[in-house]
């Protein structure tokens, strides 16, 4: 199955803000009821380690990301600590600021739009992207790698969606499990909870969650995306990581500055 370069509507400009947000909050609230980007915590943390910092610079954050129990698992199990500021082309502010509050202060965000393919040069640390690579094609997702490159920034992936036929599966429950959590998603709102009901957001939900599945970059082309990187040698790793007892995996890509001799290597 060949990765396809379709639209979402949550990328679509003239999508409303307050349904992108109320979409965006649904989802976050789902990848971390599951915990689902755990298993990449080990990974992560090697690779911060190697890159000498703890300042997480998250890209396209949507609702906040996995963040608000990540950062608790850095904390508290690997007694790693970390500085995280969330951005994204279109910032959910609401979710942004119940993220920091909700981690007093341990998590704060860009309040400015950001793009992840120009990131602006006062934002500095470890960049991560979270369920949202996808939506960029080879030639942006290259700019985005290379711009890491170029300013010296490690990078991280990651991706709960593939081209997979059980992901899919997993994807066409969405709509049940959004309606059964709309009154528990935080920060509450009642636009959320009638538009689950009516139902907009389980319907944006399934068709992008099936367009994210096929628009997925494997761990071969995420490789391939790295191929011909100028700048200082790297150190780059593509792959997939069990996702905790589920039968899913994340797909992840990592880099960042190879401080040993030779030449970047890939496993």
């Amino acid at each position: 199955m060949r990765r396809m370069q379709l639209i979402e509507i949550l990328d679509l400009t003239w999508f409303p803000g307050s349904f992108r947000d109320a979409t965006t909050d649904t989802l976050q609230f789902i990848l971390n009821l599951g915990n689902f980007y755990k298993p990449i915590v080990p990974r992560l943390h090697r690779a911060l380690e190697d890159a000498r910092t703890r300042r997480v610079l998250d890209l396209c954050s949507g609702g906040g990301g996995p963040w608000l129990r990540l950062y608790r698992v850095f904390e508290e199990e690997e007694n790693f600590p970390l500085a995280i500021c969330l951005t994204d082309k279109y910032p959910n502010l609401g979710a942004f600021h119940h993220a920091q509050a909700a981690s007093r202060n341990k998590i704060n965000f860009h309040a400015d739009p950001v793009d992840a393919t120009q990131i602006p040069d006062e934002l500095e640390g470890f960049r991560t992207l979270f369920t949202s690579f996808h939506h960029f094609p080879p030639q942006e997702a290259r700019a985005i790698l290379q711009n890491a490159v170029d300013t010296q920034q490690g990078i991280g992936v990651f991706e709960v969606a593939r081209r997979h036929p059980l992901t899919i599966f997993f994807v066409l429950l969405l709509p049940v499990v959004a309606f059964v959590l709309a009154p528990f998603v935080r920060p509450f709102r009642w636009f959320r909870v009638v538009w689950t009901l009516i139902p907009v957001i389980p319907f944006v939900l399934l068709f992008d969650g099936i367009v994210s599945c096929l628009r997925t970059y494997s761990p071969q082309e995420l490789g391939e995306l790295t191929e011909g990187l100028s700048g200082n040698i790297y150190q780059w790793v593509a792959g997939c990581e069990r996702a905790g007892l589920l039968p899913i995996s994340i797909t992840y890509l990592i880099g960042y500055p190879n401080r040993k001799q030779g030449s970047a290597s890939r496993k």
